[in-house]
């Protein structure tokens, strides 16, 4: 994987650094996230040593979203960036690349991951899908890489970071095989998924999901024709799909769309429900979390397409109740 590069002139990046002093030195170190997903785990892992922020809030698509200057105001007064990958950030490729120049800018998809544990976007072959949140048991794999970089910066935070490193990953342990016990309740021949874009192809790999399908592609940057619609359309009629997702980040006009399609030839299907794949829920509910995103999804889910809920993980009863 290599970095973003960066081009002349991206929203006078140069300009806008001259104006802006980074944080001061001391704990705890100003952390910035470009998404949700990363900055929950990495506010679990640093504790008190450090503040970490999310660039894009709730209902925001990272793939779409151009950084504005107050954006690169607060990237460039972060002592540490992280970020998922160009795949998932395209348009903020540029800032991010001339962050690193000044800033330690990480992103998470090349430093944690090989090549060959991930999977392809299917229509652009050799480029990675970026959506590794979807999987638990990978999305954990990013909590000892954001400990040992906050520490570069804070080394008297290293042995509590490991131990928030153990606590958190066993939690998310649990939390992996809850969602494959739920996911496996739902009686074969319906664990298919289909939603608004092809954010889920690591849950379907992780967790069982017979095939997963999406009206768009990994990428949301283009907009989804009436081709695309009726293709799916026509997986959903063969299958005989019992319903269909929106999600956060995406205009359910597309999902609405499919339906019609679906039922103007005869066939009937559901909308189940309305699932968090590139931003987490609102800030304060358990849906601002990474956990209850992930919950949230799996409870939707496995509802929508008959299956039944497993009794929550003890290991995560202090977190919270469903």
């Amino acid at each position: 994987m290599t970095s973003p590069s960066p081009k002349p002139g991206a929203l006078g990046l140069a300009a806008l650094l001259a104006l802006t002093t980074p944080a001061q030195a001391d704990a705890p170190l100003n952390v910035l996230a470009t998404v949700g997903m990363i900055a929950d785990v990495a506010q679990n892992i640093a504790g008190d040593c450090a503040e970490v922020q999310s660039l894009l809030g709730p209902g925001t698509d990272p793939h779409s979203y151009s950084a504005t200057p107050s954006d690169v105001r607060k990237l460039a007064s972060a002592e540490l960036i992280f970020y998922v990958d160009a795949a998932l950030e395209d348009r903020m490729a540029d800032v991010l690349a001339g962050m690193s120049d000044r800033t330690p800018t990480v992103g998470l998809l090349a430093t944690t991951f090989a090549d060959d544990t991930l999977l392809d976007d299917p229509d652009a072959p050799g480029q990675p899908d970026p959506h590794l949140w979807m999987d638990v048991s990978r999305w954990a794999q990013i909590a000892p890489v954001i400990a040992e970089n906050i520490a570069a910066q804070r080394p008297d935070c290293a042995e509590s970071m490991a131990a928030n490193v153990a606590d958190y990953t066993g939690k998310l342990g649990a939390l992996h095989g809850w969602v494959g016990a739920a996911i496996a309740s739902i009686p074969e021949g319906q664990r298919l998924l289909v939603t608004a874009h092809d954010a889920f192809y690591y849950f379907a790999d992780a967790y069982g999901i017979e095939a997963s399908e999406a009206i768009e592609g990994i990428s949301t940057t283009s907009e989804a024709s009436i081709g695309d619609i009726r293709a799916v359309a026509d997986f959903v009629i063969a299958r005989n799909v019992p319903a269909v997702f929106v999600e956060t980040t995406i205009n359910p006009r597309t999902i609405e769309a499919l339906v019609e399609e679906v039922r103007g030839r005869g066939h009937e299907v559901a909308i189940g429900g309305e699932l968090y794949s590139d931003a987490m829920g609102d800030e304060g509910t358990p849906e601002g979390s990474y956990i209850g995103m992930i919950r949230a999804n799996t409870e939707t889910i496995t509802r929508a397409l008959g299956g039944t809920l497993p009794d929550w993980p003890e290991a995560l009863a202090d977190w919270a109740a469903p």
